[in-house]
């Protein structure tokens, strides 16, 4: 299996890596009313019937700052557990601060520990100048990169919670969502399909979902275009409550179980 599978089952999963137009824009300013900082969602993965791993997104209990600006700290971490963790020890954390007023990303940070492989980096975001500087420091000697990207780009973490800010009240099952990211030196386009409404089973219950599904470029993980399904839960929320990927070789699920600190009422189908 490939490195950083762990969350790549709750990060990776979208994506269709092309690079991206852009043009000159001002960085936007957009709206939210899904999210608040004090929230936690808990996952468990299953890989197959095995219960492989665990994850957490949470935001932090205050705002913090970054350049000067009030940040949304959003953390995504994951763990192998059991036999998987005998076999492919993982200790994986991404971390996103997002400008409250635009939702898009002013530092992004992963620290992944997967096996013997490691990899240590903290990205800083000049939106207004549409560029980004890297740092790595897994590395004997710290490496320094800097990219130009798209106006108003986001980095994966950040990304799931710009999803979250849309309006699907008025959306057609077919409607696609475009965004453009920054992600591994690398910029890429994501293309996200609006499948329509459904009710789902989760671990935390049935739930009333919005269901999302990633264009897939031709690829040597995942199995065919729409091998990839995101679920949002169907209410001002719009959290991630379940994750489905068919592999080339077997599955993922990716299914919270667990919930706290949300802004309203999750929209449960009993």
């Amino acid at each position: 299996m490939p490195r950083c599978w762990l969350l790549a089952s709750l990060l990776l999963l979208c994506g269709a890596w092309t690079q991206p137009s852009g043009s000159a824009e001002p960085v936007r300013l957009w709206p939210n009313s899904s999210f608040k900082a004090g929230e936690t969602i808990r996952y468990k993965v299953h890989y197959g019937v095995l219960n492989a791993a665990e994850a957490t997104v949470e935001t932090s209990g205050s705002l913090e700052r970054v350049a000067g600006r009030p940040c949304y700290r959003a953390t995504v971490s994951g763990r192998t557990t059991g036999s998987f963790d005998f076999f492919l020890h993982v200790r994986d954390q991404w971390r996103s601060y997002i400008d409250t007023a635009s939702i898009l990303p002013l530092r992004s940070s992963r620290d992944i520990e997967e096996s013997s492989y490691r990899k240590k980096e903290v990205v800083d975001f000049d939106q207004e100048h549409a560029t980004v500087n890297v740092l790595q420091t897994h590395t004997k000697e710290p490496i320094r990169y800097t990219f130009k990207v798209a106006n108003n780009v986001q980095e994966l973490v950040s990304g799931f919670y710009y999803l979250r800010t849309l309006s699907y009240d008025r959306m057609k099952p077919g409607e696609v969502i475009h965004m453009g990211g920054f992600f591994d030196e690398s910029t890429f386009n994501m293309d996200v399909i609006f499948r329509g409404r459904e009710v789902i089973e989760t671990k935390a219950g049935p739930i009333h979902v919005l269901k999302l599904v990633p264009k897939m470029p031709a690829n040597r993980i995942f199995r065919g275009e729409e091998a990839i399904k995101i679920y949002l839960s169907d209410d001002h929320n719009k959290i991630p409550v379940l994750f489905q990927a068919e592999l080339l070789v077997g599955s993922v699920k990716v299914d919270m179980y667990k919930y706290e600190g949300l802004k309203y009422r999750l929209n449960m189908a009993r």
